[in-house]
């Protein structure tokens, strides 16, 4: 799906949960989450991306790279300025819910 697809389709998304949350079929705390989960993330910088895995998660390359499904390159790349690779997509997503709520929010 392209950007602009998908952000039509959150602000749709959201447009309709709040009008469920007007008639009291969605509470307002179920709105606030799927404005949250429908909210573009943040660009994420290296230096960034490395304050998250080691001040947030406190794990190593490898580890946070397992939790994000992700190979420890990527990560490796994702905190390394030289290589021009960011997170994006679904990464960039976990990484906006890790910096927030904490490592505590993935466990399930």
């Amino acid at each position: 799906m392209t950007a602009k697809k998908t952000d039509r389709v959150s602000t749709e998304l959201v447009e309709m949960a709040a009008l469920l949350n007007k008639h009291e079929l969605l509470t307002a705390h179920d709105l606030g989450r799927i404005k949250a989960l429908s909210s573009t993330p943040p660009a994420y910088t290296p230096e960034r991306v490395a304050q998250i895995r080691i001040k947030k998660a406190k794990m190593s390359q490898a580890v946070f790279a397992g939790l994000l499904n992700v190979s420890t390159s990527t990560v490796q790349k994702w905190e390394s300025p030289a290589s021009g690779k960011l997170p994006a997509g679904a990464a960039a997503k976990l990484l906006q819910i890790i910096e927030k709520k904490g490592i505590e929010a993935l466990a399930v």
